[in-house]
């Protein structure tokens, strides 16, 4: 065996280059890290896009640039005229937005409201339209979009039921791919004397649709066909809540193992194991949306609930009581521990967005005409207002695209 001794020119080139090997391994592993860390942080500055209620000053859909560093927005724009639209949600391609058009009637059809496809102006955010559809059903009020993009689904909350159309290539609504009418009511008349469809969600999976109805005080499951749009019934077909609860939004864990269910009447959160497999649920745990031993005072009712980017908190949003609730979330059971009720610094909170960096929530007020940031601790879940204050009349829905990359 030939020893560094005997060849000392020879060995000291190979050191140096063994020495450089590892200067570039080091580099590499280095480069990858930081590459690594850039793509957690998400992007520098994102577009807000804030869907609203048109029956005061508000003209449509509104939006504003937010850097996700500071938590400082940009000026706010119109970029959109349409009416109530509510909901909004971006498609995959980020290149187009659908939103819900939340009215009784459309275009001279009773009993339904619509919903509108716009494609986004790329250097300037505005949304241009591109065509619309009746829902079948009096209020649509929540849609989601699947990750193929090739489907949207919408509930309608007056109407009970939910719809899906399919999206064409070119971003425009096609024809309708499902249609579901729910059945049945609830012990608090005459609130729950009828199905309302408030939400509807679809799993991880992508193989199973949910939909919370406040009027039957049920969460119910569907088979979605992503290729067809398809729904058909789960079975079983979802689970039951307390009555009376009253369920509104879901919001599933990154984990795919669990998933959570704000319930607007009797302001609880109800937690559930999630069988991806089956399509089944079974109840973990339910908790009150406010601080230990308060009861809802009158006029009080939940909004909107939604797990944190990295699966460690979940925030919920009390109207009337005009809080943002956190709770830190056990990653094994699913169970939720309390953290504390926070001010969204204005009145009647609805949905609220999550930055893609985790570290800001961005709360609307409908009725102060608001968007409080509030930054999130990410090591306690705890919420501290930033003082940086949007104004955007009746906001009700925030969606974010990102308009850079990771830096």
């Amino acid at each position: 065996m030939t020893s560094f001794s005997q060849h000392p020119i020879r060995c000291l080139a190979a050191l140096l280059l063994f020495g450089g090997l590892l200067t570039a391994s080091s580099a590499s592993a280095a480069d990858k890290k930081s590459s690594a860390k850039k793509k957690n942080r998400g992007p520098r500055n994102v577009r807000v896009y804030v869907g609203t209620y048109t029956r005061g000053e508000s003209k449509g859909i509104y939006q504003f640039s937010f850097d996700t560093r500071t938590g400082k927005a940009g000026k706010v724009s119109l970029a959109a005229e349409t009416p109530e639209p509510s909901f909004l949600a971006i498609h995959p391609d980020g290149k187009h937005v659908v939103a819900v058009n939340e009215t009784s009637e459309w275009e001279g059809l009773e009993n339904s409201g619509g919903i509108s496809a716009f494609e986004i102006d790329s250097k300037t955010g505005e949304l241009i339209l591109m065509n619309q559809q009746p829902t079948r059903g009096a209020h649509p009020c929540h849609l989601v979009i699947d990750s193929s993009g090739k489907t949207v689904l919408v509930a309608n909350y007056t109407g009970g039921s939910v719809i899906g159309y399919s999206i064409l290539d070119d971003g425009c609504l096609g024809e309708a791919s499902a249609f579901v009418q729910h059945k049945g009511s609830s012990v608090l008349k005459p609130r729950q004397a009828s199905p309302h469809a408030h939400s509807i969600n679809i799993d991880p999976t992508g193989q199973f649709a949910v939909a919370a109805d406040l009027g039957m005080d049920q969460v119910l499951v569907y088979k979605f066909d992503a290729a067809k749009g398809t729904l058909v019934a789960n079975k079983p077909t979802g689970k039951k809540v307390a009555a009376g609860a009253g369920p509104r939004h879901f919001s599933f864990h990154p984990n795919g193992r669990f998933g959570y269910v704000i319930n607007e009447i009797n302001l609880t959160v109800t937690a559930f194991a999630w069988n991806g497999k089956a399509g089944t649920f079974k109840e973990i745990q339910t908790i009150s949306t406010l601080p230990p031993g308060e009861k809802p005072g009158k006029g009080m009712s939940t909004a909107e609930v939604r797990v944190g980017k990295r699966g460690r908190f979940l925030f919920g949003s009390n109207r009337g009581h005009d809080t943002i609730v956190s709770y830190k979330i056990d990653r094994k059971t699913g169970k939720l521990t309390y953290v504390g009720n926070y001010s969204t610094g204005g009145k009647t909170p609805r949905n609220f967005g999550l930055d893609p960096s985790g570290r800001f929530l961005l709360s609307e007020n409908q009725d102060s005409g608001t968007i409080h940031v509030l930054k999130i601790n990410r090591k306690t879940g705890e919420l501290d207002d930033t003082g940086s204050v949007i104004k955007v009349p009746s906001p009700v829905c925030v969606r974010m695209l990102a308009i850079d990359p990771a830096k």
